[in-house]
C-alpha cells in the first residue's frame, strides 16, 4: 500500500468485490453474462429502431439514444471489474482512473437529461397529439439530443476537474470497484468541503431540474389519461408511459442515493450495491422494460431475429453446398 502524495504518475488500487477465489470466479461468470446480455439487448433495440421505418419517430429516436448510453455505461466499469475478478489485477493508473470517472459522470449526466426529455416527449404526445409532429420535429429532436450530450460532457468536465485537482495522499486504495466521486474524495489529504459543496449544488441543480421536468410532465400526462373516454386509449397510454416511468424510477432513485449526499455518509458495502443497480442492472433491464411493454418494439425485434435466422440459414446452406461440391468442379455461374 503506497503512502505519501500521489502524483499523476501514481496508481490506484480498486477494492474488489471478493478475495475468495471461488467467489471471484462465480462473480466473473455472473457479471460477464450480465454484461454480454446488456450489450446484446441494447444493440438489438438499436438495430430494430434503425431498420424499421415505423419506429423512425421522436419517441424511438430518444430510446435509441438511451440504448446507446446503456451500452456505454457498463462498458466503462465492467471490463476492469472482470479483469480484477479473473486476473486479480486491481491496479489502475492515475489517468486511467481520471478517464473512467470522466466518462462515467458524462454518461450518467447525459442519461439524467435524456430521461427528462423523454418525459417531455410523452407529455406532448399524450396532451397535444394533434400538434405532436409539428412540435417534436426531427430538427428539434436532433437539437435536444446534441444539447443533452453536450450538457452531460460539460457536467462531467466540472466534476472531474474538481476531483483530480485535489492532492491525494495516504492510502491509494479506492474503496469501490471503479473510480467514483465519493471514494476519490475520501483519499484527499486536503479539506474537500468547498468542492463537495459545488458538487452537491451542481448535482442538485442538474438532478433537481430534470426531476421537476419529469414530474410536471407526468402530472399532466396522468391528468390527460384519466380524462380519456376510451379504455383502450387509456391502456395504450399507460403502457407507453409505464415503461419510461419504470426506467426513470430505477435510474433517478439509485443515482440520487449515490451523488446527492455528502461523502461523509459514504458506506462502501452498501454503495457498491447501489452503484450496481444504476451501472449494471438498469442498462440490462431497460431493453426488457421497453420491449415487453411495447408492441411495436416487440414486432421490430421479432423481424430482426427472423432476418438474422434467415441470413444464418442461407449462409449455412451455401457452406454445406460448397462442402459437397467436387474438389475439381468449376464454379457455377
Amino acid at each position: 500500500m503506497q503512502r505519501g502524495n500521489l502524483s499523476t504518475g501514481s496508481e490506484f488500487v480498486l477494492v474488489g468485490l471478493s478475495d475468495a477465489p471461488e467467489v471471484r470466479l462465480l462473480l466473473f461468470v455472473l457479471f460477464l453474462i450480465i454484461y454480454l446480455a446488456t450489450v446484446a439487448g441494447n444493440i438489438s433495440i438499436l438495430v430494430a429502431i434503425s431498420t424499421n421505418t415505423h419506429l423512425h419517430s421522436p419517441m424511438y429516436f430518444f430510446l435509441g439514444n438511451l440504448s446507446l448510453l446503456d451500452i456505454l455505461c457498463p462498458t466503462i466499469t465492467v471490463p476492469k471489474m472482470l479483469e480484477a475478478l479473473l486476473l486479480e489485477n486491481k491496479v489502475i493508473s492515475f489517468h486511467g482512473c481520471m478517464f473512467q470517472l470522466f466518462f462515467l459522470i458524462d454518461i450518467v449526466g447525459t442519461e439524467i437529461f435524456l430521461l427528462a426529455v423523454m418525459a417531455y416527449d410523452r407529455y406532448i404526445a399524450i396532451c397535444h397529439p394533434l400538434q405532436y409532429m409539428n412540435i417534436m420535429s426531427m430538427k428539434l429532436c436532433a437539437h435536444l439530443a446534441i444539447g443533452i450530450w453536450v450538457a452531460g460532457l460539460l457536467n462531467s468536465l466540472l466534476h472531474t476537474s474538481l476531483i483530480f485537482t485535489l492532492s491525494f495522499c495516504g492510502s491509494n486504495e479506492v474503496d469501490q470497484y471503479y473510480c467514483d466521486i465519493p471514494p476519490m474524495l475520501a483519499l484527499s489529504c486536503l479539506s474537500t468541503y468547498s468542492r463537495e459543496l459545488v458538487i452537491l449544488t451542481v448535482a442538485g441543480a442538474v438532478g433537481g431540474s430534470a426531476f421537476v421536468v419529469t414530474l410536471i410532465s407526468y402530472v399532466y400526462i396522468l391528468s390527460a389519461i384519466l380524462c380519456m373516454n376510451s379504455s383502450e386509449s387509456r391502456h395504450k397510454a399507460f403502457s407507453t408511459c409505464g415503461s419510461h416511468l419504470t426506467a426513470v424510477c430505477l435510474f433517478y432513485g439509485t443515482t440520487i442515493c449515490t451523488y446527492a449526499r455528502p461523502s461523509s455518509t459514504y458506506l462502501p458495502n452498501q454503495d457498491r450495491i447501489v452503484s450496481m443497480l444504476y451501472g449494471i442492472l438498469t442498462p440490462l433491464l431497460n431493453p426488457i422494460i421497453y420491449s415487453l411493454r411495447n408492441k411495436e418494439v416487440k414486432c421490430a425485434l421479432r423481424r430482426v431475429i427472423s432476418q438474422v435466422r434467415t441470413a444464418l440459414t442461407t449462409q449455412e446452406q451455401e457452406h454445406h453446398s460448397l462442402s459437397l461440391a467436387p474438389s475439381g468442379a468449376p464454379p457455377t455461374g
